[in-house]
This record gives C-alpha cells, structure tokens and sequence, in this order.
C-alpha cells in the first residue's frame, strides 16, 4: 500500500470517490466562471446583440482619450478595462467603499456609480494623474509613502484621492477635519488611525508646497 495519505497504488488518485467528486466540482465551477467573466468582458466591449458602443471623448489624467462605451456603462469599468487605469479598484461596486473614488473637476466621485457617457467635457483624475508630469508626487502620494499608512492597500487609491480633493479646498484641516473630508471611504483592514496619520502628512506636504504655514 502507498504511505501517502489519500492515495492509491494505482496511479496516485485520490482514494474516496466523494473527494474526488468534490475536487472535480470546484475544477468545473472555475470553468463556469471564467466562462461567465468572459463574456461579461464580450458585453462591455459592445460585441453583445443587446446594444452598441459609442465611441466618446474623455479628458482622463490631462490625456485626450477616445473610447467606445456602452450606455449603461460605469466609469469605473472604462478606467480599468478600457483605458487600463487599474489603480482605480472595485470594491463594492454600489457607491459604499469608496475604493473607485475618482476626482471628476477636482470634486471626489465613486466611479462605480458615474456613467461614463456623462463625464464628457469634465476632467477626469486617477491616483496615475496625480503626480507632476516631470515625476514628483503629488503631496497625498509622499505622505503615504512617508508614514506607510496602509496595510493591504486595496483602498488606498480611493483614500487618496477623496484626500486630494478635501485639500484642495482645505489644505490646513484638523485630524477630525480629514477624517470627516475622507468619511465616504472604507478600510477592511482598519487601519484608519494609520491612514489619518499619512493623510495629515499629506496635509503637512500641502502646506509646504503651496507656502502655507
């Protein structure tokens, strides 16, 4: 007899049948899947009978873009899987984590619940904008790195940029400020003493840049 455990000296299958049908469904369920995925994708891209994709302009991070979209699509699926923006994450997907926050003409929007057809003419920022064009970054982006604020950091790039906008229009906040002007935004983690405290270094970088005392 073999001296592994589950096996058989046969071949080396698994030796309960009931295991072996379970591992044969979880390997079937992830066909079934990927399956699905792929053709959620073919429907984004418009190559679905149930509609067409219209071909649109975006201001997205100071770059003229041209994309096709669908009517009912979500900006945040434009950013990820037509533009490959994919700093921009989804989370929820219904407007409640805040992990797709985009700055929509510097004001902070969930881009999950914003249809792309209707930011035309708008200034569209991701957390790929937000540095300078000669490469320095953006003081939201420095007090991150500096204070390393995060833990998993599936959420930082929604922290960052509502902060970004809250600083715009208050570049001196109060820790309870800052935590009110990111309120929209949600760490599964926790961590949300560590994140105020990048986010105020940001607010310190702000100052700093703009010769703010």
């Amino acid at each position: 007899m073999s001296d592994t455990p589950g096996l058989n000296i046969l071949g080396n299958e698994p030796s309960n049948p009931g295991r072996r049908r379970f591992i044969q469904g979880v390997i079937a369920s992830g066909v079934a899947v990927s399956a699905m995925q792929y053709r959620f994708m073919q429907t984004a891209r418009g190559q679905s009978s149930a509609g067409a994709e219209r071909l649109i302009t975006l201001n997205v991070n100071g770059q003229t873009r041209r994309v096709g979209v669908l009517k009912q699509e979500t900006l945040a699926w434009t950013l990820r899987y037509k533009l490959g923006l994919t700093a921009t994450k989804l989370g929820c997907d219904r407007a409640e984590c805040g992990a797709c926050t985009v700055t929509l003409d510097d004001t902070a929007h969930y881009s999950c619940s914003v249809l792309t057809h209707t930011v035309r003419g708008k200034k569209v920022v991701t957390v790929e904008g937000l540095a300078s064009p000669d490469g320095t970054l953006h003081p939201v982006q420095q007090g991150v790195i500096d204070e390393q604020g995060f833990q998993c950091a599936f959420c930082m790039s929604g922290f960052m940029m509502a902060a970004a906008a809250f600083l715009k229009k208050n570049p001196n906040p109060t820790r309870a400020e800052m935590a009110h002007g990111v309120s929209g935004n949600l760490c599964r983690c926790q961590d949300y003493d560590k994140i105020l405290t990048a986010l105020m270094k940001a607010a310190e970088h702000t100052r700093r840049a703009n010769n703010v005392a």
